[in-house]
């Protein structure tokens, strides 16, 4: 039997406590992200909150009460010049892979990232042996545009990070509108 469909919704912060439990798992476990200490629910709900008071979409996945994954955009660099350019973040739990809820959550992040007038989107991979996130963004139109050999040691290991790219609305063909 298949699960049923997830929804995806806007994070809230009582999210707080399950983000940080998906989000361990990943610090501890994964190359996706290079954090090496896992952040409590504290510290997790003051990232969100300083995304979401920018305006940015940090959403979440869930089925039956039960939070599956999250996913973020957030800009590229703190600098002016990078207002339109967002990178995107994605953690889902162990029991939520192999469901399409990472397509599902970066395709609500790629539309509510046109719609805010944002037009480029970048994924910041960790770990090219990430098969499942580059497939991923892969699917939803981003481009290999790079790879930063051996930036950081994780689990006993020299891990790469792999840059994809993807046009949001009319990407670079038009002056931005501020």
């Amino acid at each position: 039997m298949t699960p049923e469909i997830a929804s995806i919704r806007a994070s809230t912060a009582s999210d707080a406590p399950a983000m940080a439990r998906i989000y361990a798992w990943h610090v501890q476990n994964g190359t996706g992200t290079f954090e090496t200490d896992v952040p409590d629910a504290a510290e997790i709900a003051s990232r969100r909150e300083a995304v979401v008071s920018k305006g940015l979409p940090w959403l979440v996945a869930e089925r039956d009460g039960e939070l599956l994954g999250y996913a973020y955009a957030n800009h590229f660099r703190p600098r002016g010049a990078y207002r339109f350019c967002l990178e995107d973040s994605i953690y889902l739990s162990e029991a939520a892979r192999g469901q399409g809820l990472g397509t599902r959550l970066l395709q609500a992040l790629i539309d509510q990232g046109e719609a805010l007038g944002a037009r480029q989107m970048l994924a910041v991979i960790g770990d090219s042996a990430n098969l499942a996130s580059i497939g991923v963004h892969r699917r939803l139109g981003f481009e290999h545009t790079g790879v930063m050999k051996s930036v950081g040691w994780k689990l006993g290991a020299w891990r790469d990070v792999v840059i994809m790219q993807r046009a949001l609305g009319t990407g670079g063909e038009q002056p931005a509108g501020d």
